[in-house]
């Protein structure tokens, strides 16, 4: 029998894109061989965009939007999942091109889902969301170029939005002493209490960066982009690295050649949309066990489900701080 479910659909027409809270019913699912019963959801940089219409990323219309999600598999034929296990999924152009978390229900491909891993619930998954996983891929690349806890300080821009407090939080667990960067020095306690050594006001990084600065950084973890990312990556130190995860600043890169050739440093893009399932799969156990539950209550709050229109505009307007957790009505 088929069931009806609440959902946000963004239509377009002649007068543009426009974004409704609707009912739906198991018709209106997409193709997959999973079908989830949505838990919870969150709201990303990239969802705020689908919401509002700034940027063109749905690309599909009528579409649920949601980059992540989630719950509890219902029914499924794939060989992986069975119904009653709980599932995790991000990115793989849900969101944008096949219907995601914003709805009550989802069917999806089992070969976008991640089992919730031992020691974490579907609550503090979303907690986490892709905000958070991304933060873990970027830790990831800078150890896998070896930079370990001592070799020196690592950057984090952006660290009152949701991917910059989750990777201080794990960098600082891992002993490294992270240095935060934000527009909202009024977050320097909250910031600190994340494990931050220091606070710095990134308009110390607005500024068209030199081809070559003081060596500060031995690794970086940047969701800005523009000129920041140009500061950032002329004061890494000689062998350095940085991880680029966004750009909330800019999608353009005003550097040089100099600290490439002259410092051998190295800058490793972080995708998180296409990830492989291995790599996911890591991640996510890394966050299980590089995370404390109680510290992800402190990172996260409660976002009502009818209050997503409006937060849309709020983390594009960077009001937002930490991470917003969608439970589903």
């Amino acid at each position: 029998m088929s069931e009806q479910f609440q959902a946000y659909q963004i239509g377009k027409s002649d007068a543009g894109q426009r974004c409704t809270l609707t009912q739906l019913d198991d018709s209106d699912l997409m193709e997959g061989d999973v079908t989830v019963r949505v838990e919870y959801t969150t709201l990303n940089y990239k969802d705020g965009l689908a919401l509002t219409g700034r940027s063109p990323v749905i690309r599909k219309f009528p579409l649920t939007p949601g980059i992540d999600f989630s719950g509890t598999v219902i029914e499924s034929s794939h060989a992986d999942f069975a119904e009653g296990d709980r599932v995790i999924l991000n990115g793989f152009g849900v969101g944008e091109g096949h219907s995601g978390g914003f709805a009550q229900k989802a069917r999806v491909s089992g070969d976008w889902l991640v089992p919730v891993p031992a020691g974490l619930d579907t609550r503090h998954a979303m907690a986490i969301g892709t905000a958070g996983y991304t933060a873990m891929l970027s830790v990831m690349a800078l150890e896998n170029h070896g930079i370990s806890p001592g070799d020196g300080d690592i950057l984090v821009t952006g660290a009152s939005g949701g991917v910059g407090s989750i990777a201080l939080a794990i960098l600082s667990k891992l002993g490294h002493r992270v240095v935060a960067t934000t527009g909202r020095m009024q977050e320097r306690d909250f910031l600190t209490g994340l494990g931050a050594a220091d606070v710095l006001d990134r308009a110390g990084f607005a500024e068209k960066a030199r081809p070559l600065g003081k060596e500060l950084w031995r690794g970086a973890i940047d969701v800005a982009g523009g000129n920041t990312l140009a500061n950032v990556l002329s004061q890494l130190s000689y062998g350095g690295a940085a991880a680029i995860c966004g750009l909330a600043e800019s999608m353009s890169l005003p550097t040089t050649v100099a600290p490439f050739i002259l410092r051998g440093i190295s800058m490793y893009g972080i995708d998180s949309v296409m990830a492989p399932i291995a790599k996911r799969k890591i991640a996510w156990q890394r966050l299980a066990s590089d995370l404390d539950p109680k510290l992800l209550d402190e990172l996260s709050f409660d976002l009502d489900f009818k209050d997503l229109p409006q937060a849309a505009e709020d983390i594009l307007d960077g009001k937002i701080r930490g991470r917003a957790v969608v439970k589903l009505p």
